[in-house]
């Protein structure tokens, strides 16, 4: 005797795992954790180029691939910058040197004392005067100011100035301006970061100019976090400024640095 086929039942179990199987191709894969930084709109280099490239952003890509997170980016005025991190629109900011009053903005790897190993890089401020100036920097103290330094708006080495008593002025003109006021002598000099300073000394009148042999300071700079990220996630914060650590060391990264020239 022969028993009938319940077709049915087949044609629903295949059914079924058809539509298991769109929905498991469907299900979106699951999104990396996002952070977004802020850096200074200006290219710095060899730390930040244009379109997005630099030791920085190389650095950067390191942690992201030991990490499995993704990192978003925001160019603005350093100011606002700062600012947007102060106010939490931001997870943080890079690169950045320390300051106390920057405390108020976010947080540091280790807090109120940096820990050094977790920076970035390190940078100088240059001294550039005129050719012949009497203007002196010995590493300690400047001497023979006929006019105020002048500074780019919201950088750090204006807080060197002020605890020397430097008369000082901060500006947010361009490199160009900047340097026809130095031969004017509508100011002493200028202390510029030394990816700028470098700028300066190309330019068509820096045979009139010249750089004091000492670089007026030399400091690390950092990946800041805004105070909601390191009360939210802290320990993604502390995760980012360890990878950081260890990328700087890492031969991919050594490599990319050799051939910018940052390291023998």
């Amino acid at each position: 005797m022969r028993f009938p086929v319940d077709r049915s039942r087949g044609r629903t179990a295949r059914r079924l795992a058809l539509g298991l199987l769109c929905i498991a191709f469907a299900a979106p894969v699951l999104a990396k954790e996002q952070v977004l930084l802020c850096f200074e709109k200006k290219i710095v280099a060899p730390w930040r180029l244009a379109n997005q490239t630099g030791l920085n952003f190389d650095l950067l890509a390191i942690v992201e691939a030991r990490m499995n997170i993704k990192f978003n980016y925001q160019a603005l005025p350093w100011k606002r910058c700062l600012a947007k991190m102060q106010t939490n629109e931001v997870d943080g900011a890079f690169s950045v040197s320390f300051t106390e009053d920057r405390l108020v903005f976010g947080g540091y790897p280790g807090g109120a004392e940096p820990d050094m190993r977790k920076k970035l890089h390190d940078s100088r401020y240059m001294l550039v005067r005129r050719k012949g100036s009497a203007l002196d920097w010995d590493g300690k103290q400047l001497s023979k100011l006929d006019g105020p330094i002048i500074f780019q708006l919201g950088y750090s080495v204006g807080d060197l100035l002020r605890r020397m008593n430097i008369k000082t002025e901060e500006s947010n003109d361009s490199l160009n301006v900047v340097a026809h006021r130095i031969l004017t002598g509508n100011v002493a000099g200028a202390a510029l970061y030394d990816s700028d300073a470098t700028i300066v000394m190309r330019m068509p009148l820096a045979a009139q100019l010249e750089l004091a042999p000492l670089p007026l300071i030399e400091k690390p700079y950092f990946v800041m976090f805004s105070h909601a990220l390191l009360k939210r996630r802290s320990q993604l914060a502390e995760r980012i400024w360890q990878e950081i650590e260890e990328a700087r060391s890492s031969p991919d990264y050594l490599r990319k640095a050799r051939a910018a020239g940052v390291l023998p």
